[in-house]
């Protein structure tokens, strides 16, 4: 499919310079009304869109060959409720997903550039938000004294890092570094598909595929062989709704949300004001348009005509009119002369 499009967008570039070159080079010429330009060079304009039509044809194939040389399984599509427009996160799973990260996902990664406080009015009250900031301890200071010491989290810390650094965090996991998850969603191609891929595509690794030890098989991962194993699976965690079944997909799904929020912390209130903006938008315009037709109406609604015998003749009334007053002036100067003789 790629090498027809390249074919296609090469056919049209030729086609479009071949247009270039039988371009003639006409003289200046004044055309009454608009659009003259493009009246008098008809061939440069399909020039052009044939050279836009090649170029986006080009772009085209070129994304397309990459994705189909990916080393990996693309993820296929999930049917997300925040996904529309103007849906909005549910924060019941936002909850969920917090739960989901704290018991499976923290041992490993982190969420460094999320602060307790975020929690607040999302998925926890602010008491709830408190109660699981005061669960960790803080190394803090220098106090008065010049001394570091250790006190409860506070709504203003972050999420603590599981490892004291990258090279424990590598020791500790086979050389592999675990990614931090706060803008994993936004990081990686697919979003939230492809996390939910990742965590529930684990399987056994195809005839012929050798893996080194430590190493899992997910075709959705780059290679094929991944240093995480599987964390979500069936009845990992229990979830304080009784009426939400914990299957590996609903903890997926769950944690995939809480991930999209991480990473898109403010798209609520974007999506809420893009509601605002074109409600506003709406009415400004119509004012607008109103104000312009009713200011604009004598000047638009006139017309001017040229006819070349009225212009002949008003020619011909202004030459009678000036001869006129210059005869006028000629008598006046007379009558003054006259004056003067008799005078003397």
């Amino acid at each position: 499919m790629a090498n027809k499009f390249r074919n296609l967008s090469s056919k049209l570039f030729h086609l479009a310079r071949s247009s270039f070159n039988r371009t003639s080079v006409r003289p200046r010429m004044s055309f009454p009304g608009r659009g003259g330009f493009s009246v008098a060079r008809p061939k440069l304009w399909g020039a052009l869109g044939a050279l836009s039509g090649a170029a986006g044809l080009l772009i085209y194939a070129l994304e397309t060959s990459v994705d189909a040389s990916s080393d990996c399984v693309h993820p296929p599509h999930q049917h997300w409720n925040h996904s529309g427009l103007l849906a909005a996160l549910d924060k019941e799973s936002v909850r969920r997903g917090y739960f989901v990260y704290k018991e499976v996902c923290a041992s490993c990664h982190s969420l460094q550039y999320m602060a307790y406080r975020n929690l607040v009015g999302v998925c926890m009250t602010e008491s709830e938000a408190k109660a699981e900031a005061e669960a960790i301890t803080v190394r803090d200071g220098p106090n008065d004294e010049g001394e570091y010491f250790e006190r409860p989290g506070k709504l203003s810390d972050h999420f603590p890092s599981p490892y004291a650094n990258e090279e424990a965090a590598r020791s500790a996991n086979n050389g592999s570094y675990p990614p931090d998850l706060s803008y994993i969603v936004s990081a990686r191609k697919g979003g939230e598909d492809y996390v939910f891929a990742l965590l529930t595509g684990y399987c056994d690794p195809p005839a012929g595929f050798a893996l080194r030890e430590g190493l899992y098989f997910n075709p959705y991962f780059s290679g094929g062989a991944i240093a995480m194993a599987q964390a979500v699976d069936n009845e990992v965690v229990t979830f304080e709704d009784a009426n939400v079944a914990a299957s590996a997909a609903q903890i997926a799904k769950d944690v995939c949300v809480f991930l999209k929020w991480t990473s898109e912390p403010e798209s609520d209130e974007r999506r809420l004001l893009l509601i605002k903006v074109t409600l506003m938008s709406a009415f400004l315009i119509g004012i607008s348009y109103y104000i312009k037709r009713f200011k604009w109406s004598t000047l638009k609604s006139r017309k001017i005509f040229f006819i070349p015998e009225l212009e002949a003749q008003a020619k011909k009334e202004a030459k009678e009119a000036a001869e006129a007053l210059r005869k006028a002036k000629e008598q006046e100067c007379n009558k003054c002369e006259n004056k003067n003789e008799k005078q003397e």
